[in-house]
């Protein structure tokens, strides 16, 4: 955990967007299949991902879904594309978007205590959630506390802390995954966040 922390490990964003269609883009875009995730020793069951965007010149499954902290050249895939939804839901952010993914963990399955190191406010990048699917099962713990994000309500976390997931529902639990880097912009939709301002 950094020293000198500006705001809390987790804050809900005064940022909200209808869940349903952004549920029907996802549905249409994942014929293309999902990709596992390559850190297999993080997790147990089923961790997928598709990529929305991705490193510039990727073309391996693997190169586009992963987040590379030394690429400073991220595009969009085709799979953003065609997702006006999405499209949408990046277009209310103003900060300098990276690597944009859809994550998936199936129904059982768990992705264990880790840290994501540097993926804070503090450390100059962040990991902002948008649950697209959930269910009451599903339990994610920062720093040992559970935090619950319904669908289309939009997350800071301090991934640079331990954190877990389990799905110990019956469906699907569908994060929208957004790197980027900090700026004021981001700064000051933290603070608003922190001072419990309305969503927008």
């Amino acid at each position: 955990m950094p020293r000198n922390t500006r705001f809390p490990d987790r804050l809900r964003l005064p940022l909200d967007f209808a869940p349903g269609p952004l549920a029907a883009d996802m549905a249409a875009i994942t014929l293309s299949g999902w990709t596992p995730h390559f850190v297999r020793q993080n997790y147990e069951g089923d961790w997928d991902v598709l990529p929305l965007r991705a490193p510039a010149g990727a073309r391996h499954p693997i190169q586009m879904i992963y987040s590379d902290p030394a690429c400073a050249d991220f595009v969009d895939t085709p799979l953003l594309a065609a997702s006006a939804s999405f499209r949408r839901v990046l277009a209310a952010f103003a900060f300098p978007l990276q690597a944009v993914r859809l994550m998936r963990l199936t129904p059982g399955s768990l992705i264990r205590e880790h840290r994501d190191h540097d993926l804070s406010f503090e450390d100059g990048m962040v990991r902002i959630h948008v649950p697209v699917t959930t269910n009451d099962g599903v339990d994610f713990r920062l720093n040992g506390v559970r935090c619950v994000m319904p669908a289309g309500s939009v997350w800071y976390l301090r991934l640079s802390d331990p954190h877990s997931v389990a799905n110990r529902g019956g469906t699907d639990r569908v994060h929208l995954v957004i790197d980027a880097a900090v700026n004021d912009w981001l700064g000051a939709l933290l603070e608003r966040a922190a001072a419990g301002a309305p969503a927008l």
